[in-house]
């Protein structure tokens, strides 16, 4: 007897999986959960076979008979149901807009909203390394049928030739693709790209760009000097060893970057490694990030010059491409120019920066000058990292002073050239150990000059000006358990390891600042060290190194209350709250003060 709409929803579940016939084959299957799902019977080959219709209620009685009814035409055609279906879905997966080449053509557009193009630019290295390692193997598979293992394969494919770092690459970009394509395409509902990194080759330790030592100089300068190649390459070398910008900025060089009036070198954020960073992370426009200064050494203004003059008509970059002028030069022509001058494996274009770095604080300078002229974040953990308009007009001093001991180098003269820098005030903490003293010296607003020196036994402050502190004796804490507890985890005391991250240091350079007396610390003997945070800001530091000097055997947790607690002295604000650079001195004193009960 055929079904009714009633008798199909007042069907109930029982102990057991039934079936309500409608006739013809079509029949509602009833679970015990209580779901309720089509089916039709036919006979195929002599064998009963059986095919889903879908489900009640989502199917009515009336789309079931309709189904049932294409499904006994089939039948009639010679045509089995269930291997039509099987064919429409493959037809469905197969289809032009459902293969990975597709998907990957969609993903790519959605990248490149963000990503900016040109040469060893990450869309660049995407468009590249899918062409050549992955397309060739995926391009015409079904991104429903590729599977985890179908991905290990291309991946090991790359990593046989050991090109691990590409291989680690492709795993992110895989992990990216497929869930872009797990919300694009309908139906796909596992991402084959998880955990892939289970399977990766370990990465073997990172070979750094090699540099040169300053004896080692005079020899390249000299080679350089008599280079027979094209004079973009050596011209492109000399302005390297003279700025210490990366080889990226350098290739992109155009002439309306440099200002030589004012001696300038302003290179777009677009341009520069750390600032696309920057871009990407932040999802700032180039217009939202400061351009990268570069203050430029008499010498080196005269390269920029000669580059200049020797341009042609067709040339926008400063360096052009032998073969092309509209196109800047290679990105292996500056280091194929330091094989040629016998450096091969000895020097990079890079590790021209390294060696620059390392002068520069051999020679005394501030790490924060040097960090601003080559790019890099400064090592107080600065908020702003990437402020290339900082120190512009030191830095064009140490360049100077730079590009002059160059000179001297190739001349051969090492031991002039390696002389500690002259009339240099740290503008940040620059401490230069000294058997058990360490020495520090700080420029004021003003000009003033202070010189602190701190040894195992004793503190002075030698200076322009002479401060005017008192020593405090030593004395137990005047702080009960609890309180010291309460201080000891409050959220800015940081654990000495984060402390240390953030400081850029590691943690035995913290410990021996601690035990020297130049960091205050906060000690529980169950707990370990905590350190005040405010000792990242360089004025708050020098504060408290000043307190530290003269309030030598001072219980750390008074000396801690004394500079973070609010007094009627000062309108309700704290020492560290109100302290400048000028006034350090000044508030160090009333600090020390405090410190003997003097209000």
């Amino acid at each position: 007897m055929p079904l009714t709409d009633i008798a199909v929803r007042q069907a109930r579940p029982k102990d057991r999986v039934y079936t309500l016939t409608d006739g013809r084959g079509l029949g509602l299957c009833v679970k015990p959960g209580g779901g309720k799902s089509w089916h039709f019977r036919y006979y195929w080959v002599g064998k009963q076979k059986r095919i889903a219709l879908g489900k009640y209620p989502e199917i009515s009685l009336k789309e079931a008979r309709g189904r049932c009814e294409a499904a006994r035409t089939l039948v009639a055609q010679g045509i089995d149901p269930l291997k039509h279906r099987q064919q429409e879905i493959l037809v469905k997966h197969l289809a032009a807009d459902r293969l990975f080449q597709s998907v990957y053509d969609q993903w790519l557009a959605h990248r490149s909203l963000v990503l900016q193009p040109g040469r060893q630019s990450t869309l660049e290295q995407i468009q590249r390394i899918f062409r050549k390692d992955i397309l060739p193997a995926l391009a015409k598979r079904s991104i429903y049928e590729i599977t985890q293992a179908d991905l290990l394969q291309v991946l090991s494919r790359i990593e046989k030739r050991e090109a691990l770092t590409t291989a680690e690459k492709c795993r992110s970009w895989f992990r990216q693709l497929f869930r872009f394509a797990m919300v694009k395409v309908p139906g796909l509902d596992k991402n084959p790209a998880r955990d892939l990194v289970v399977a990766a080759i370990p990465r073997p330790p990172v070979a750094h760009n090699p540099f040169l030592q300053i004896e080692d100089l005079p020899e390249l300068l000299q080679a350089l000097h008599s280079y027979r190649g094209t004079r973009a390459v050596q011209m492109g070398l000399h302005l390297l060893l003279l700025t210490g910008v990366r080889t990226g900025e350098l290739r992109q060089a155009t002439q309306d970057q440099f200002d030589l009036t004012q001696g300038l070198w302003t290179i777009p954020a677009v341009h520069v490694k750390q600032l696309q960073a920057k871009i990407r992370k932040e999802g700032l426009g180039p217009q939202d990030i400061p351009s990268y200064l570069v203050p430029l050494s008499t010498q080196a203004m005269a390269v920029v010059r000669q580059l200049w003059d020797a341009m042609r008509p067709a040339q926008r970059y400063l360096l052009p491409h032998r073969g092309d002028l509209r196109l800047p030069i290679s990105e292996s022509t500056l280091n194929q120019g330091l094989k040629t001058l016998g450096f091969d494996g000895l020097l990079t274009g890079h590790g021209i920066r390294a060696t620059i770095s390392t002068a520069l604080n051999e020679f005394g300078y501030p790490s924060a000058w040097v960090a601003a002229q080559l790019s890099h974040a400064t090592p107080q953990g600065d908020q702003d990292a990437y402020n290339h308009a900082e120190h512009i007009e030191q830095r064009r001093r140490m360049m100077q002073d730079w590009a002059d001991r160059l000179d001297l180098l190739e001349r051969g003269n090492v031991d002039a050239a390696r002389a500690p820098a002259r009339g240099v005030p740290a503008e940040l903490l620059q401490w230069k150990e000294a058997g058990s003293a360490s020495t520090n010296v700080v420029e004021l607003d003003g000009g003033t000059t202070v010189t602190i020196t701190i040894s195992a036994g004793h503190a002075q402050n030698k200076a322009g000006v002479q401060a005017c502190i008192p020593n405090p004796p030593t004395r137990a804490s005047c702080l009960s358990e609890s309180e010291q507890r309460s201080i000891y985890e409050c959220p800015d005391n940081l654990p000495l390891s984060i402390f240390a991250a953030l400081a850029q240091k590691s943690e035995e350079q913290i410990l021996r600042d601690i035990h020297a007396g130049r960091l205050l610390a906060l000690h529980l003997s169950d707990r370990g060290y905590r350190i005040p945070d405010w000792q990242l800001n360089p004025t708050q530091y020098l504060l408290t190194l000043v307190v530290l000097t003269h309030a030598e055997g001072a219980d750390a947790w008074a000396v801690y209350r004394s500079l973070s607690t609010p007094t009627a002295r000062l309108s309700g604000h704290s020492p560290l709250e109100i302290v400048t650079a000028g006034t350090i001195l000044e508030v160090g004193g009333m600090v020390c003060g405090s410190l003997m009960g003097q209000e």
